[in-house]
């Protein structure tokens, strides 16, 4: 079987978790809009794996864009976001928001955790950070505006487990 990972993030995270897959089910590995219609066309599975900025997907458009290529394709989408894996339907939320329940009922999904290094964001982003951390203050939830790295290759664990298994039924 064939496969493609298709991946946007915004600060290396996303990208970090695409290099791994791509090394261990030796595929490539493209940013959202560098793939080809050919490679798109000849993949049976489509890994799409993308960061959530500001609530939103960041593959959002590709996906919309690219919604006929993708139908009859075993789909896989990786979510990176600084919102913990236990909180399910906030996440699920965001996939469902971003891409449409056509597309994300059809997704085998898998939440991942990503890092912050609050000084390599644009200032920009900074701003938004801090708003967005006071904000939620007040509602009672929690944001981290401090570091932090929790993106590991071994939480690929399960999504690579799931594309062998996929690879293995189709022989």
């Amino acid at each position: 079987m064939q496969g493609i990972i298709i991946y946007k993030g915004k600060y290396g995270a996303t990208q970090q978790y695409a290099a791994w897959l791509s090394a261990a089910l030796n595929i490539p590995a493209v940013t959202g809009g560098g793939e080809t219609k050919d490679q798109l066309e000849d993949a049976d599975y489509i890994i799409m794996g993308t960061s959530v900025y500001i609530g939103k997907l960041q593959l959002r458009d590709w996906v919309k864009k690219n919604k006929g290529l993708l139908a009859g394709k075993k789909l896989f989408l990786y979510l990176v976001a600084g919102t913990p894996a236990t909180e399910k339907e906030k996440l699920k939320g965001y996939i469902t928001a971003g891409i449409g329940a056509d597309i994300s009922n059809k997704c085998t999904c898998f939440f991942l955790p990503g890092k912050l290094e609050f000084r390599k964001l644009s200032w920009m982003d900074k701003c938004l950070l801090t708003i967005g951390a006071k904000l939620a203050k007040g509602r009672g939830e929690s944001i981290s505006v401090t570091d932090y790295n929790d993106v590991k290759a071994e939480r690929l664990s399960e999504l690579i487990a799931s594309v062998r298994k996929l690879s293995e039924v189709s022989v």
